[in-house]
């Protein structure tokens, strides 16, 4: 099939009549017709049953659509990428992926020290899982990403900036004070009351998950949530101890909550990723600098608050 075939089968699929894909793709219903015609020529069978003007996908069409929709996902990158590339990239701009647990106290800490020195530069801010951080910067989309745990990947490079020690977030009441007055908690200590589950392909919960293993302890939850600040909201609201890092730990309400530290300590790195073929800017070193600071200072404050 040619990338016309393609595209006017894939109108077709997607709207169900020669008129509403020629609508679609912006041509006349002839080109449609004639383009199906030699595609199913082409081919050697039939893609449509053609009944009262409808035009229903075969045994055949179906079984091609899924890889059709794959193919059109990645002619979308491809275009993506053309334009950023059409683009340039602005010496006064700044793009910036995060990881959304950063995104609440490092990243705005940080920034408000960035601007102070560069204020004319233009900021972009998206916040997105691990993974689409990686697509975006592979796709150029953005100049640097901060994200939990190391990302091996061959086109990109890591700079590790700090360790986050997870700590517990107890909801008053759940636990004696006698407890509390310790300043921490074990694994197993958590096996007595419910703690919110972090999702296990996320870096923290993959963490987590190991070092009960290794500590050979079950913790018993009912909630599983994909971001520590969704399990902080639910600590706030007495549904259970959260376990996220001491980053997202820095907005916790002290009036609903204790904030404890974690028994074995369970460090995750932040790392600051880019293209690897390409020297960090004078921009990227500045906003990465300044978040290394932000979690710092996060710390130091964390550690006066917990002794």
């Amino acid at each position: 099939m040619r990338l016309r075939h393609i595209e006017v089968f894939n109108a077709i699929m997607l709207t169900g009549s020669v008129s509403a894909a020629a609508r679609l793709i912006n041509i006349t219903q002839p080109a449609v017709s004639r383009t199906l015609q030699h595609a199913e020529i082409q081919l050697g069978f039939a893609l449509f049953q053609r009944a009262k003007g409808r035009l229903t996908p075969t045994t055949e069409a179906l079984t091609l659509f899924p890889h059709i929709e794959r193919l059109f996902a990645q002619l979308d990158e491809v275009q993506r990428l053309a334009t950023s590339l059409r683009g340039g990239h602005v010496g006064g701009e700044l793009r910036i992926l995060s990881v959304l647990a950063l995104s609440y106290e490092v990243l705005p800490r940080a920034l408000a020290r960035f601007k102070k020195k560069h204020p004319d530069i233009v900021i972009s801010v998206e916040s997105l899982h691990s993974p689409q951080i990686v697509s975006a910067l592979m796709l150029q989309e953005a100049d640097v990403g901060f994200v939990f745990s190391s990302l091996a990947h061959p086109a990109l490079a890591q700079e590790p900036l700090a360790d986050s020690a997870m700590v517990c977030v107890v909801p008053k009441g759940l636990l004696p004070v006698r407890r509390l007055r310790q300043g921490w908690l074990t694994l197993a200590d958590l096996t007595e009351v419910p703690v919110i589950n972090l999702d296990a392909r996320d870096p923290v919960g993959t963490r987590l998950n190991q070092a009960c293993r290794e500590a050979g302890v079950g913790l018993s939850s009912y909630v599983t949530v994909q971001t520590y600040h969704a399990a902080l909201a639910m600590a706030h609201h007495g549904l259970g101890v959260a376990l996220v890092d001491g980053c997202t730990a820095v907005s916790a309400d002290r009036s609903k909550v204790e904030v404890l530290a974690l028994q074995p300590q369970i460090t995750v790195p932040v790392t600051a990723l880019r293209l690897a073929d390409r020297p960090g800017s004078v921009l990227v070193r500045a906003i990465t600098r300044e978040i290394q600071s932000a979690i710092a200072e996060i710390d130091l404050a964390r550690s006066g608050a917990q002794g």
